[in-house]
């Protein structure tokens, strides 16, 4: 590094962990939510819950992440930081007080996680509620309602399944982009990871640093679409078989 001297490779790999337990939480809570916010928006299609949910996912595709770090930051941690105790600025890591060595803040970790989960989250509400919608077409399940299963059990045991098959392939371009995108959310909340790490290089013109930063990105990014190609013989029987 021009800058401090040190190894691209041990300055990349102090921040590596941090960004990647950002992207981890804030891709699992996007998942989990989204799907189950889909699958509702689907069991009330044409309703008030299901246009709600829409208009929100629209939403949540079109916020930028850099504005939507600095409302949520300004909100939750400065206007109503008494309120909820959150820290604006405040690494993921804290000391233990017995001096046992350092373990993750959940309460640094909330407001970004929740920041970079917005946009994935937008995406698998949309993506699951075609999904399912398409899915529920499908003739096993016609045969299940046919069979006299309650529209619920039907949905969720039989439907979400398959139509989750779409859904994690976007995972992997999500999860990917999220480990590039971080670099935002990173600076706002003060977090040392690899986007802060990779835009500090940019800035200070450490080329080195910034060759290093990308290519460690571009690894991570198709080692991510790697695992999730795997999984899809996990999820659909079909694949494998062909």
């Amino acid at each position: 590094s021009y800058q401090t001297q040190m190894t691209v490779s041990s300055m990349l790999a102090s921040a590596f962990p941090a960004t990647a337990l950002l992207a981890f939480v804030s891709i699992v809570l996007a998942f989990i939510v989204g799907v189950l916010l889909g699958a509702v928006s689907a069991r009330y299609k044409g309703k008030f819950t299901d246009k709600f949910l829409m208009v929100t996912s629209v939403l949540g595709m079109s916020v930028p992440s850099f504005f939507a770090s600095v409302l949520i930051a300004w909100l939750f941690a400065w206007v109503l930081g008494d309120i909820t105790g959150l820290n604006m600025f405040g690494s993921l890591y804290e000391a233990d007080d017995l001096g046992r060595g350092e373990y993750v803040s959940l309460k640094n970790l909330i407001l970004p996680a929740f920041t970079l989960s917005i946009r994935p989250l937008a995406v698998f509400i949309s993506l699951s509620r075609n999904s399912i919608l398409e899915v529920q077409q499908s003739e096993y399940v016609r045969t299940a309602k046919a069979k006299g299963l309650a529209p619920q059990p039907v949905l969720y045991r039989h439907a979400l399944k398959n139509a989750l098959i779409p859904v994690i392939t976007v995972i992997g371009f999500q999860l990917g982009g999220l480990m590039g995108s971080a670099a935002v959310v990173e600076v706002v909340f003060g977090l040392n990871g690899i986007g802060n790490t990779l835009l500090q290089g940019i800035f200070n013109r450490d080329y080195p640093l910034v060759q290093a930063a990308t290519l460690y990105l571009a690894v991570a990014f198709v080692l991510i679409n790697l695992i999730v190609d795997v999984l899809y013989a996990w999820l659909d029987p079909r694949i494998k078989l062909g």
